[in-house]
């Protein structure tokens, strides 16, 4: 079981949370180009070690919050609430 600390309600198990991939800077819309569009749609990097996430809290206060997570070992190293 993996428990995941929400920066709002406290530590809880993973079944109340909705991974929402990892966090990556968006392209600005107005100048950026259909390739720019599709690697940021569909490319991800998945690496072996830390990894920046957004994780969703569906069950419980519904707010988006960033992790910071190991993906071998899951262990988590931070958190901070999104804005």
């Amino acid at each position: 079981m993996m428990i995941v600390p929400c920066p709002w309600c406290g530590p809880r198990n993973v079944s109340e949370f909705r991974f929402a991939g990892e966090t990556r800077v968006r392209p600005d819309p107005d100048t950026a180009t259909p390739e720019q569009w599709r690697r940021y749609l569909y490319v991800h990097s998945n690496p072996a070690g830390w990894t920046r996430e957004s994780w969703y809290h569906g069950a419980g206060c519904r707010r988006y919050f960033s992790v910071e997570r190991h993906t071998t070992s899951h262990e988590i190293r931070t958190v901070g609430a999104d804005q």
